[in-house]
């Protein structure tokens, strides 16, 4: 039975709930490190009266651990450190406070578990392991998976709250969501969802499904960060059972978003039942939307960001070609660390132009890294006087011998070294092993060339609308590419048209279609077959390419890996 909120909502001394919800960054295997950060947030949201703290999904050793999670020490140190830390927050005063944490646990057997931990008065009250798991590359279900388990739910102020891990939002049959359908006035769902372009509108439009669904306010408390290749956008929100969205955090920063609850009193009278204690989420903040162009932008800088601290490293160093992806990725390097911390080689060879080596120069003045030149021909020369290579070989060459002279110069300097291509060159193998292919990282690895262009404008755009000076050349951007490999070399002389070309990559690697398909829908045959033949023999490239940011649903090396040895053809592969 539900009950009609408006006379109590407006009563004098109605009794209030308040939860906040900690979108923190944790760190990988920093048990301690992740421990002192969720104690200064508890102390953040005990001085502002908060009666819950919700963090993210296994927060404590941070996410995704992946093959740690199978270590018994590493579980056994993770069980420790949850015990620690509900012991300290009672030391610190806050023992009254209801924390809600993601962490590791062991079943019995020795399987690992994903749980959501309830600390209170000193002691681990309760805990919730996780009912569903995907079958994407975040997470197998072959090293993390649990028993059905009974639901989770606490008792807050009269505020009844059933606790979820995040995939138990997306099903029906789970224990938290039969508990919400059951009764309680609170879905509590812990998350660490990776960013994907244009996800974040389906985890609002879930959060609201499943809202109406159970009658349930869904308070959904997002992680923040970067790990690897994965980067975690935050938008922690609440929902009413309406849809409505009572309160919301910004996307790619941590926040600590306070929601307070309203506990309707239920009577009793002879012709009715003592209704249950509900809660009306109040209007709080609702954090402004990043446009699309933003959000993909902020993830690749937060990527970096991370990657660079979290692996304890200062400084960056890239190839500075005068072209648009170097020019892109040096601009994200500098928001993400610093101009700095940023440091850039010009390395022309007999073929770069004049106006790429200028192009080169001129994206350091404007982002104020630093630069050094240093002309590769003497080094291209030896070799070619001792290998006496000709057509693509002599070609790679040059791009091997760049690749020596910034693995040399981060060996030297200690400087991660950051490789420069994108997802289309990617697709297709238009990269050069042990050349343009080398480094520790790369930023755009994921990232089409039509959306390097697009972000690159779109970068731009911003710096002008702030007053300063737009960091990338347009030169660079208004250019048609070119590796400059040999004399008047341009992309297109091996490349179709790259709208074409991220088309069907898009189709192809991303939706799963086959030549038929793509032929039916529209797309040229002989350039679809070709498309996807160049694709299928570029796996090895691949597997070689170092980790980069995930922007898309399916990004190379981290959801995609097909097998390097396959003679299987797609149909309508072979021509007629």
């Amino acid at each position: 039975m539900r009950r009609v909120w408006r006379a109590a909502r407006y009563a004098p001394s109605v009794p209030t709930v308040r939860i906040a919800s900690a979108q923190v960054n944790t760190t990988v295997g920093d048990l301690q490190g992740n421990v002192e950060l969720i104690l200064r947030e508890c102390h953040r949201g005990g001085a502002l009266g908060a009666d819950v703290i919700a963090f993210p999904e296994m927060a404590i050793t941070g996410y995704p651990v992946e093959d740690l999670a199978l270590r018994p020490s590493f579980q056994a140190a993770a069980v420790a450190a949850t015990t620690e830390l509900a012991t300290q927050l009672a030391r610190d005063g806050l023992g009254h406070i209801a924390v809600v944490v993601g962490s590791l646990a062991t079943a019995p057997g020795g399987r690992p578990q994903n749980v959501a931990s309830v600390l209170r008065a000193g002691v681990v009250e309760r805990t919730y392991a996780k009912h569903h798991l995907p079958n994407y590359g975040v997470f197998d279900e072959r090293r993390l998976f649990e028993p059905g388990n009974e639901p989770c739910v606490i008792d807050v102020g009269g505020i009844s709250i059933s606790i979820a891990i995040c995939e138990d939002l997306w099903r029906a049959d789970s224990p938290p969501e039969i508990a919400a359908r059951a009764g309680a006035d609170v879905l509590l769902v812990l998350n660490a969802s990776p960013f994907e372009q244009g996800k974040h509108h389906q985890r609002v439009e879930l959060c609201q499904t499943r809202a109406a669904d159970t009658g349930a306010t869904v308070v959904y408390v997002a992680a923040v960060g970067g790990q690897d290749e994965l980067v975690f956008d935050g938008g922690s929100m609440v929902v009413r059972p309406d849809g409505t969205l009572a309160a919301s955090s910004p996307r790619f920063n941590t926040d600590l978003l306070m929601c307070e609850f309203e506990v309707d009193v239920p009577s009793v009278t002879a012709n009715s039942w003592p209704a249950r204690h509900r809660g009306i989420a109040q209007p709080g903040v609702i954090a402004d939307e990043p446009s699309d162009l933003a959000e993909v932008y902020d993830a690749l800088v937060i990527g970096l960001r991370d990657y660079v601290h979290k692996n304890r490293m200062r400084s960056v160093i890239l190839g500075l070609s005068g072209g648009i992806d170097s020019a892109l990725v040096a601009v994200i390097a500098c928001d993400a660390i610093g101009a700095d911390n940023v440091h850039g080689i010009a390395m022309p060879s007999k073929y770069s132009s004049q106006h790429s080596v200028d192009d080169a120069h001129d994206t350091a003045t404007r982002t104020g890294l630093s630069i050094r030149q240093v002309p590769i021909a003497p080094v291209f020369d030896a070799y070619q006087g001792i290998l006496s290579l000709s057509g693509l070989a002599e070609e790679n060459l040059q791009a091997r011998v760049r690749g020596t002279t910034l693995m040399a110069v981060s060996n030297a300097e200690g400087h991660l070294v950051l490789a420069t291509g994108n997802k289309s060159e990617i697709a297709v193998g238009y990269s050069t092993i042990y050349g343009d292919a080398v480094g520790g990282f790369a930023p755009i690895k994921d990232v089409p060339k039509t959306l390097v262009w697009a972000l690159s404008q779109w970068r731009n755009e911003v710096a002008q609308t702030r007053g300063e000076t737009p960091p990338i050349p347009p030169n660079s951007i208004t250019k048609p590419p070119s590796a400059e490999l040999r004399p008047d070399q341009l992309d297109s002389d091996s490349l179709p048209d790259y709208e074409k070309l991220d088309a069907i990559v898009a189709q192809y690697v991303e939706g799963g279609v086959s030549a038929t398909d793509l032929i039916a829908a529209g797309f040229d045959p002989e350039l679809s077959r070709k498309i996807i033949r160049l694709t299928d023999a570029a796996e090895y490239k691949r597997r070689q390419y170092p980790p980069g940011t995930k922007i898309t649903r399916l990004a190379f090396g981290r959801d995609r890996r097909m097998p390097i040895t396959n003679r299987w053809s797609e149909p309508g592969e072979v021509g007629e």
